[in-house]
């Protein structure tokens, strides 16, 4: 009976392990489909997160790109804020030129006028980094142009004698040079 009963224990065994087995087959195969699934669904995650991702970069560039153009389109604004009372001078100065005035009066204050619309005029640009080029400076080729040169006496050669046309810089760059006569 001993074998009979050995050889029932290990037919038993035999189809617990066929059935471990079996059970062993269906989750390995059922494994794949469910990690096929899982890397699917995060497949469809990262496109979504790059999807979004890559739309607002786009929105990013076209609103920075939006805004340049508008600061160039409207980058001379202040100066022209500063720019509207020199006009308000000059047309106060044609006003008071149609008045009924003493010749002389109406000379001086016109001369006067000119005066304080061109200060008005200068701190404007001034304000704006555009200054005058200096005339007292020794000559200098990249802000001087120079017209005519004479021999004098008391002025050591380099140095400008006279201006006839005033430069301007913005800032550091020329913006047109000064028309100067040099001494020899």
């Amino acid at each position: 009976m001993s074998n009979n009963t050995n050889n029932d224990n290990l037919q038993e065994n035999e189809e617990l392990e066929n059935a471990s087995a079996s059970e062993e087959e269906a989750q390995t195969q059922a494994a794949p489909e469910d990690e096929c699934e899982r890397l699917k669904n995060e497949l469809a995650e990262f496109k979504d997160k790059y999807a979004r991702v890559h739309a607002d970069f786009d929105n990013i560039k076209k609103r920075l790109e939006r805004e340049k153009y508008t600061a160039v389109e409207y980058a001379n604004e202040k100066f022209a804020k500063d720019m509207i009372p020199v006009v308000d001078s000059l047309e106060m100065a044609l006003q008071s030129a149609n008045a009924d005035a003493n010749p002389e009066d109406l000379i001086a204050k016109l001369k006067e006028g000119i005066e304080l619309t061109l200060k008005q005029f200068t701190t404007a640009l001034e304000k704006h980094g555009v200054t005058q080029v200096s005339h007292s400076e020794p000559f200098d080729p990249n802000i001087h142009n120079a017209v005519q040169s004479v021999d004098h006496d008391e002025i050591e050669s380099g140095q400008i004698v006279q201006t006839f046309q005033r430069g301007y810089k913005y800032k550091e760059r020329p913006l047109r040079e000064a028309m100067v006569v040099v001494a020899n």
